[in-house]
């Protein structure tokens, strides 16, 4: 089955961006425009058009086509067309793997390195975790949830494991948008509470456990998207 192609339609209301703009903040806009679903799975990416929605040259957005594509956010076919990625069960499956191990191993090491401000810091940011759900205000959830996950990430101080988180938690936030617009997100405020609680008290391997186990929740979903696949093809 042929997957329909959508060319690109630039947004009329985003500002262009300073010229003096980064490759790394090239990567980042256009990263978040994938996972906030601005540019829609199957739709073509030409990289003039971007360069002149962001304000820059093709060039640092060429390189962050790459970097996107290592990141499984796009594909590119080579001497055709590059597209934002569909939301593959199998690619996802493998990423969120690999986040859930790189969560646990960063609270191992940041347990005791976790101050009373950083404990406090994680339960405000659950807060709004759980009033942007109560919303459904699925993009607030994932900036708050961010904002919960980095901080034990901060305090590891493990710069490879950061990197390797960098890569692949953007394609999780794609299914996670999903899943913080229903209900289906809210388990993980509770394991959130859990956590900052056993981060507090010391426990550095149960911590680690809730950790993992708080990504471990998007398996039910990554089931249905697996089913959804199957059907469809």
């Amino acid at each position: 089955m042929q997957r329909a192609i959508y060319c690109m339609p630039i947004p009329v209301a985003e500002p262009s961006l300073p010229r003096s703009l980064l490759r790394d903040d090239v990567y980042t806009r256009l990263r978040d425009a994938i996972v906030d679903g601005t540019l829609v799975p199957g739709e073509r990416l030409r990289d003039q058009e971007l360069a002149s929605w962001l304000g820059v040259s093709r060039t640092p957005v060429r390189e962050a086509l790459l970097r996107l594509g290592q990141a499984g956010l796009v594909q590119a076919s080579p001497g055709r067309s590059t597209t934002v990625a569909t939301l593959d069960a199998r690619a996802i499956h493998d990423a969120q793997s690999v986040v859930a191990v790189m969560h646990r191993l960063a609270v191992e090491q940041a347990v005791p390195q976790l101050r009373a401000e950083d404990l406090a810091a994680m339960r405000a940011a659950n807060k709004r975790f759980a009033t942007a759900l109560r919303r459904g205000d699925a993009e607030a959830a994932i900036a708050a949830d961010d904002e919960f996950h980095a901080i034990p990430v901060r305090a590891a101080a493990n710069t490879a494991l950061e990197s390797v988180l960098e890569q692949y938690t953007p394609v999780l936030r794609r299914l996670e948008r999903l899943r913080f617009s229903s209900l289906a997100g809210r388990d993980s405020v509770a394991l959130h509470n859990t956590l900052v609680d056993l981060c507090e008290a010391g426990d550095t391997e149960g911590a680690a456990a809730v950790s993992h186990a708080t990504w471990e929740t998007l398996k039910p979903l990554l089931a249905s998207l697996a089913e959804a696949s199957e059907q469809t093809n």
